[in-house]
């Protein structure tokens, strides 16, 4: 599988799970969650939607430029960004265990570093 389609397809895949628990926690979780975890849930969703598209704009970027290490790496940075941040934020709300926030810094290291490599990956575009 080339390196496009895998984070074409994941971007995709996150994204439309993104929508799925956005709705979930709207909906299922509105009057079982606090207004704080209500709040923690949110911002999950929210992060969860903004790194599936950059998901997207790793695999549209292998698209146009040769598929290093940077962009292979944004990639799975993003993944594992998404996993780490959001997935503890959307536990965190959902079982009020307030030790799974000292997670979540660490997914959003992950997706810092995702961005600076992607930046550094988008040098190569019309070379």
């Amino acid at each position: 599988m080339t390196l496009a389609r895998l984070f074409l397809m994941a971007g995709a895949l996150s994204a439309a799970l993104a929508v799925m628990l956005g709705a979930f926690g709207a909906h299922g979780l509105r009057a079982r969650l606090p207004a704080d975890l209500s709040a923690i849930y949110q911002t999950a969703s929210q992060y969860h939607v903004y790194h599936a598209l950059g998901l997207l704009a790793v695999g549209l970027l292998a698209l146009h430029v040769p598929a290093g290490g940077a962009l292979r790496w944004s990639g799975w940075l993003m993944l594992a960004g998404t996993a780490l941040f959001s997935g503890s934020l959307y536990l965190l709300a959902i079982t009020g265990q307030r030790w799974l926030g000292a997670v979540t810094p660490l997914g959003g290291s992950a997706w810092i570093a995702a961005w600076l490599l992607l930046a550094w990956a988008a040098r190569g575009i019309g070379r």
